[in-house]
């Protein structure tokens, strides 16, 4: 069965990384482009980052940029989303995801992705 797999979260200080991972199971990633979601308590899911299903391409929310990077281990059936300098704002669960279709920059609603992981929790304290 299809499946991604979220990993990599925890609790770490302000001003600290985490790299997360989205391994995907019975389905290969580079067919599809993939995405980071967050949702904070209380807050609407909202876009991180996307990349490509070869890699070449990738996007990022304002928040990301600078900060994040998006990447991916084809041979690994694998995306990376590498946090570095955390503030707690940055607090919430995070979901990858795939879009079935060619990547695009305009890929940044819940919608644009039909297959979902069940998330990983991250906490920054400051």
């Amino acid at each position: 069965q299809a499946q991604l797999v979220e990993s990599g979260g925890g609790l770490v200080q302000a001003g600290g990384s985490l790299r997360l991972s989205c391994a995907a199971s019975g389905r290969t990633v580079t067919s599809y482009a993939t995405g980071w979601f967050r949702q904070a308590p209380g807050k609407e899911r909202e876009f991180v980052a996307a990349i490509s299903g070869i890699g070449t391409m990738s996007s990022y929310a304002d928040f990301a940029k600078g900060r994040f990077t998006i990447s991916r281990d084809n041979a690994k059936n694998t995306v990376y989303l590498q946090m570095n300098n955390l503030k707690p704002d940055d607090t919430a669960v995070y979901y990858c995801a795939q879009h079935r279709g060619a990547f695009s920059t305009a890929l940044t609603q819940q919608t644009d992705f039909g297959f979902w992981g069940q998330g990983t929790q991250v906490t920054v304290s400051s």
